[in-house]
């Protein structure tokens, strides 16, 4: 079953001459990790606040976990768990008093009026989604004593108490340090395996998205591409070596060289890109008689096949 389904949604606001979401339609299976990925302004925002519920469409068919958005709106967000890029903190309790009170609205328990009077599960829940991101025994001080990081680790820390099936992230390491981001993205590795949990994210660190099972990428309220990351680097940019020599005369015999074996390159700083797979890599180096002072074999990353879809406008 597809967790998320979306045909022809459309977004346009109020006074604006075009549409936000210009009739975008893909689907998410369970269990999937899915980036949604392009520039601000792109519709990413607009997308996954409508797919949340907090945002209106235009027009459109939703799903969530089979539910109509429309139709079915409590079911839809008790499933889900949102991170997004603006905090929703309540500034007046401590950080456990946040995740108390969230995890009662999700109806996960009953209320309680202190800590010590919740259950077993839900303090073991606390204390470890705490030592996951670094805030400890911070969490039991009040949020007005809190960085913009620490914040952000509280609003993780409470999305993931109710244990959601799909979980929304925007911008989720957004304020967060190295250590936090690192621990954040092995947990979620973690709940996906082990709950089959569906995530769906939008970000602008691109190598958080390395690691996507799809990835769909959108530009101007349009999607530009939705595949495999591996489908989308073979499809805008090549794998290639990158070699250099010590004089221009061995460069000109590389060369040579490479036009006998029928090999494409091209001129590049001091040296030549050849494209080459890197699984020909070693037949390339072997067939190459002059000596060469440097070799690198370059894989392109999801950052590199992004770049080039925007700046090209490639159209699938």
């Amino acid at each position: 079953m597809h967790a998320i389904e979306v045909n022809n949604l459309v977004k346009r606001y109020k006074k604006a001459t075009t549409n936000a979401v210009d009739n975008v339609s893909f689907t998410v299976d369970e269990g999937e990790f899915f980036a949604f990925l392009g520039p601000n302004g792109a519709g990413k925002t607009t997308t996954i606040s409508i797919l949340t519920t907090t945002l209106a469409k235009t027009s459109g068919e939703l799903k969530i976990a089979g539910f109509d958005i429309d139709k079915d709106p409590k079911e839809v967000r008790s499933r889900i768990g949102v991170i997004f890029q603006n905090p929703s903190l309540d500034l007046n309790l401590t950080a456990e008093e946040n995740i108390r009170l969230h995890s009662i609205m999700y109806k996960q328990y009953g209320f309680k009026p202190t800590y010590k009077l919740m259950p077993k599960e839900y303090k073991n829940t606390v204390t470890e989604l705490s030592e996951v991101l670094g805030l400890g025994e911070e969490i039991f001080k009040p949020i007005k004593t809190f960085s913009g990081g620490m914040k952000r680790k509280l609003e993780i820390i409470r999305t993931l108490m109710h244990k959601p099936k799909i979980l929304f992230l925007d911008e989720p390491t957004s304020g967060l340090d190295p250590l936090s981001r690192k621990n954040l993205w092995e947990y979620l590795n973690t709940i996906k395996k082990k709950e089959n949990t569906t995530i769906f994210l939008t970000t602008h660190y691109l190598d958080e998205a390395e690691g996507a099972d799809r990835v769909c990428i959108i530009n101007h309220g349009k999607i530009m591409i939705n595949d495999t990351i591996s489908t989308i680097k073979n499809k805008l940019i090549k794998d290639h070596m990158y070699v250099e020599t010590k004089t221009q005369e061995e460069l000109n015999a590389v060369k040579k060289e490479l036009k006998t074996h029928n090999y494409k390159f091209e001129d590049r700083d001091n040296g030549l890109i050849i494209n080459v797979k890197n699984s020909h890599s070693q037949e390339l180096i072997k067939s190459i008689k002059t000596n060469l002072s440097k070799i690198n074999i370059v894989q392109p990353s999801l950052e590199e096949a992004y770049l080039n879809l925007l700046n090209n406008n490639y159209e699938h």
